[in-house]
Parts: C-alpha cells; sequence; structure tokens
C-alpha cells in the first residue's frame, strides 16, 4: 500500500504546529495563549484552525478530557522535509546547489555557520550524517 502523502501546511498553520512541536500536546486555549503573546489572535480563529488541521491530517485530538488535547502529527522534520522538497521542485528545478547559493546570497553568514555547513558536506559526502 503507498504510503499517503501529508498535506502541506500554510503558514497560520505552521505557526500552530510550531507551538505543538515546542510545547507538545496542548488544548487549543494553550496554542491561543502562545500564539496571542506574539500577535493578537482570536481564540475562536485558532480554534478553528485546528479543527481544519484535524480534518486535514495535521494534528491528531485527543477527546479522552474535557479540554481536548491536539498533538501534530508528524515530526518537525518531517515536515520541514516535505516543504523543502516542494520549494525545491518548484522555485529551484530541482536543483540542491541553486537552492543552497540563493540561501547563502539572501542573508549574510557568519564564518561558525559557514563552518558547519563544510563540515555538513564533508560528512555527506563521507556517507554519514
Amino acid at each position: 500500500m503507498p504510503k499517503q502523502k501529508a498535506p502541506r501546511p500554510t503558514d497560520a498553520e505552521l505557526e500552530i504546529l510550531s507551538v505543538l512541536w515546542q510545547r507538545g500536546a496542548s488544548t487549543v486555549r494553550e496554542v491561543h495563549d502562545e500564539l496571542n503573546e506574539r500577535k493578537p489572535t482570536l481564540y475562536t480563529t485558532v480554534l478553528k484552525f485546528m479543527q481544519i488541521m484535524t480534518e486535514k491530517g495535521l494534528v491528531e485530538r485527543d477527546e479522552r478530557e474535557r479540554a481536548h488535547r491536539y498533538h501534530a502529527r508528524l515530526p518537525r522534520e518531517q515536515t520541514q522535509q516535505q516543504l523543502l522538497t516542494h520549494l525545491l521542485d518548484r522555485a529551484f528545478e530541482g536543483s540542491a546547489s541553486k537552492l543552497v547559493m540563493q540561501a547563502l546570497s539572501s542573508k549574510r553568514t557568519s564564518a561558525e555557520e559557514l563552518s558547519r555547513i563544510r563540515k555538513m558536506l564533508d560528512d555527506f559526502e563521507r556517507g554519514g550524517d
């Protein structure tokens, strides 16, 4: 049976997922409070998004308690990989080097970060992680 492809989250959904990845399973109120610290957000808006995200399969809802708890269905890394693959295919013609060059030229990169990138590339060439 083929692996079902997870839906790609919108920007607003990514904000909610970010809270869930950071906090772990949370109620709508807890997610709302966290988002509201960043920018004014209505509770009902967060509730509606989380209901939609449940229908889409981005989050799962635990209904055992009165206040339902939500958690991200996929880990952050898997969602990032999905988003990156989509961006790579659509904007960079599938070229990882074009993506990396654009990323490096779009914002000043510190010598320390460049060193970490070189080490990762060396590890990758050797077949390590």
